[in-house]
Protein backbone atom coordinates (compact mmCIF):
# COMPACT_ATOMS: atom_id res chain seq x y z
CA UNK A 1 0.00 0.00 0.00
CA UNK A 2 1.19 3.34 -1.57
CA UNK A 3 1.56 6.50 1.63
CA UNK A 4 -0.65 8.61 1.10
CA UNK A 5 1.69 11.41 0.32
CA UNK A 6 3.85 9.33 -2.26
CA UNK A 7 6.32 11.59 -4.23
CA UNK A 8 7.33 11.05 -7.20
CA UNK A 9 10.42 12.00 -9.34
CA UNK A 10 12.53 12.00 -12.21
CA UNK A 11 15.72 13.49 -14.37
CA UNK A 12 15.93 16.43 -16.28
CA UNK A 13 15.31 15.44 -19.78
CA UNK A 14 12.05 12.98 -18.55
CA UNK A 15 13.92 9.44 -19.43
CA UNK A 16 14.05 8.33 -16.14
CA UNK A 17 11.25 8.20 -13.17
CA UNK A 18 10.60 6.98 -9.57
CA UNK A 19 7.70 6.81 -7.11
CA UNK A 20 8.63 6.59 -3.56
CA UNK A 21 6.40 4.51 -2.06
CA UNK A 22 7.22 4.84 1.28
CA UNK A 23 8.27 7.27 3.96
CA UNK A 24 11.49 9.30 4.00
CA UNK A 25 13.60 8.34 6.96
CA UNK A 26 15.36 12.04 7.11
CA UNK A 27 15.77 14.66 4.97
CA UNK A 28 19.47 17.37 5.11
CA UNK A 29 21.22 19.69 3.16
CA UNK A 30 24.99 18.77 2.37
CA UNK A 31 27.77 21.66 2.03
CA UNK A 32 30.52 19.62 1.36
CA UNK A 33 32.03 20.48 -1.99
CA UNK A 34 31.24 16.86 -3.63
CA UNK A 35 27.76 17.81 -3.42
CA UNK A 36 27.95 21.75 -4.15
CA UNK A 37 30.15 19.77 -7.37
CA UNK A 38 27.08 17.66 -8.40
CA UNK A 39 24.83 20.02 -7.83
CA UNK A 40 26.26 23.02 -9.58
CA UNK A 41 24.84 24.47 -6.75
CA UNK A 42 25.64 26.00 -3.13
CA UNK A 43 24.68 22.40 -1.27
CA UNK A 44 22.87 19.11 -1.90
CA UNK A 45 19.58 17.73 -0.47
CA UNK A 46 19.59 14.36 0.32
CA UNK A 47 15.96 12.45 1.01
CA UNK A 48 17.25 9.19 2.87
CA UNK A 49 14.96 5.91 1.98
CA UNK A 50 14.88 2.78 2.14
CA UNK A 51 15.57 1.27 -1.48
CA UNK A 52 13.03 -1.62 -0.90
CA UNK A 53 10.49 1.95 -1.01
CA UNK A 54 11.57 3.25 -4.55
CA UNK A 55 10.17 2.07 -7.58
CA UNK A 56 11.56 3.10 -11.01
CA UNK A 57 8.75 3.38 -12.76
CA UNK A 58 10.85 4.09 -16.04
CA UNK A 59 13.78 4.08 -18.09
CA UNK A 60 15.42 1.88 -14.98
CA UNK A 61 17.56 -0.31 -17.59
CA UNK A 62 18.38 3.06 -18.43
CA UNK A 63 20.00 4.11 -15.07
CA UNK A 64 23.62 4.42 -14.86
CA UNK A 65 26.43 4.32 -11.92
CA UNK A 66 29.52 5.14 -11.30
CA UNK A 67 31.50 4.36 -8.03
CA UNK A 68 33.78 6.91 -5.65
CA UNK A 69 34.94 6.67 -2.40
CA UNK A 70 34.13 9.06 0.64
CA UNK A 71 36.41 10.61 3.03
CA UNK A 72 35.34 7.20 4.94
CA UNK A 73 36.64 5.11 2.68
CA UNK A 74 32.85 3.87 2.17
CA UNK A 75 31.72 3.40 -1.50
CA UNK A 76 29.12 5.85 -2.79
CA UNK A 77 27.74 4.63 -5.60
CA UNK A 78 26.10 7.55 -7.81
CA UNK A 79 23.22 6.44 -10.26
CA UNK A 80 21.96 9.04 -13.16
CA UNK A 81 20.54 9.34 -15.92
CA UNK A 82 22.63 9.23 -18.84
CA UNK A 83 20.59 11.30 -21.24
CA UNK A 84 21.11 14.63 -19.35
CA UNK A 85 23.08 13.50 -16.64
CA UNK A 86 20.76 14.00 -13.75
CA UNK A 87 21.82 12.76 -10.67
CA UNK A 88 19.08 10.65 -9.23
CA UNK A 89 20.29 9.11 -6.49
CA UNK A 90 23.30 8.21 -4.06
CA UNK A 91 23.77 4.55 -2.56
CA UNK A 92 26.69 1.99 -1.51
CA UNK A 93 27.60 -1.38 -3.06
CA UNK A 94 25.05 -3.51 -0.97
CA UNK A 95 21.94 -3.05 -2.37
CA UNK A 96 20.29 -3.25 1.71
CA UNK A 97 21.33 -0.29 2.87
CA UNK A 98 19.42 3.65 3.02
CA UNK A 99 20.02 5.39 0.04
CA UNK A 100 19.68 8.79 -0.71
CA UNK A 101 17.69 10.55 -3.19
CA UNK A 102 18.66 13.56 -4.96
CA UNK A 103 16.09 15.86 -3.77
CA UNK A 104 15.73 18.16 -6.12
CA UNK A 105 14.81 15.47 -9.02
CA UNK A 106 11.66 15.19 -7.08
CA UNK A 107 8.45 16.57 -8.96
CA UNK A 108 7.43 18.71 -6.13
CA UNK A 109 10.12 20.34 -3.35
CA UNK A 110 7.66 22.52 -2.05
CA UNK A 111 7.18 20.78 1.29
CA UNK A 112 10.87 19.66 1.94
CA UNK A 113 12.40 21.01 4.97
CA UNK A 114 16.31 19.82 6.15
CA UNK A 115 16.67 18.79 9.45
CA UNK A 116 20.13 19.42 9.77
CA UNK A 117 23.23 21.19 7.49
CA UNK A 118 26.31 19.08 7.38
CA UNK A 119 29.90 20.07 6.22
CA UNK A 120 29.38 23.71 7.18
CA UNK A 121 32.83 24.87 7.32
CA UNK A 122 32.64 24.00 3.37
CA UNK A 123 29.93 26.28 2.59
CA UNK A 124 29.83 29.03 0.47
CA UNK A 125 30.37 32.05 2.60
CA UNK A 126 27.50 33.82 1.56
CA UNK A 127 25.39 30.99 2.79
CA UNK A 128 23.81 31.75 6.67
CA UNK A 129 22.27 28.96 8.22
CA UNK A 130 20.25 29.47 11.44
CA UNK A 131 21.22 27.10 14.36
CA UNK A 132 17.67 27.82 16.05
CA UNK A 133 16.25 25.96 12.99
CA UNK A 134 18.38 23.70 12.11
CA UNK A 135 20.96 20.79 13.66
CA UNK A 136 24.23 22.22 12.16
CA UNK A 137 27.73 20.27 12.03
CA UNK A 138 30.91 21.13 10.79
CA UNK A 139 31.26 18.11 9.05
CA UNK A 140 29.46 14.68 9.05
CA UNK A 141 28.11 13.32 12.40
CA UNK A 142 29.46 10.67 13.36
CA UNK A 143 26.37 8.76 13.68
CA UNK A 144 22.70 10.10 12.49
CA UNK A 145 20.50 8.26 14.93
CA UNK A 146 19.32 11.46 16.61
CA UNK A 147 19.00 13.21 13.59
CA UNK A 148 16.64 10.40 12.42
CA UNK A 149 14.83 10.04 15.71
CA UNK A 150 14.43 14.09 15.40
CA UNK A 151 13.09 13.96 11.89
CA UNK A 152 10.86 11.16 13.10
CA UNK A 153 9.30 13.00 15.86
CA UNK A 154 8.76 16.00 13.42
CA UNK A 155 7.02 13.83 10.57
CA UNK A 156 5.86 10.89 12.35
CA UNK A 157 7.13 7.16 12.80
CA UNK A 158 9.31 5.80 10.28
Amino acid sequence: MKPERCKTGGCQCGAIRYELIGMPKMLYACHCSDCQKQSASAFGMSLIMDPREIEISQGAERLQSWDTQGDDGAIKRCSFCPECGTRILHGSDNPLEQVSIKAGSLDDTSDLRPIAHIWLKSAQPWISVDPGLYQCFDEEPENLDGLRKLWQAQHGDN
